[in-house]
């Protein structure tokens, strides 16, 4: 696991969290709830990202597909 990849990953998803939220509306969570959304957004995405590109897309399929069923429920 590269530290420096996964810092780059939480800092830009937390920068995107607060651009991405006054487009939102009412979903807007203000800067500190946009930033932990967008922090938990970069993480994940970026471990998705890294299992597809380094041969794993099995796994991350079955991983965004779980994350799409428990967002329904």
């Amino acid at each position: 696991m590269n530290i420096v990849g996964l810092i780059i990953q939480l800092v830009s998803g937390a920068v995107e969290g607060n651009l991405a939220g006054p487009l939102m509306g009412k979903l807007n969570l203000g800067p500190i709830g946009n930033s932990i959304a967008g922090i938990v957004g970069g993480g994940l995405g970026g471990q998705l990202l890294s299992m597809v590109t380094s041969g794993g897309a099995a796994t991350a399929g079955a991983s965004a597909g779980v994350l799409l069923l428990s967002s329904r429920a």
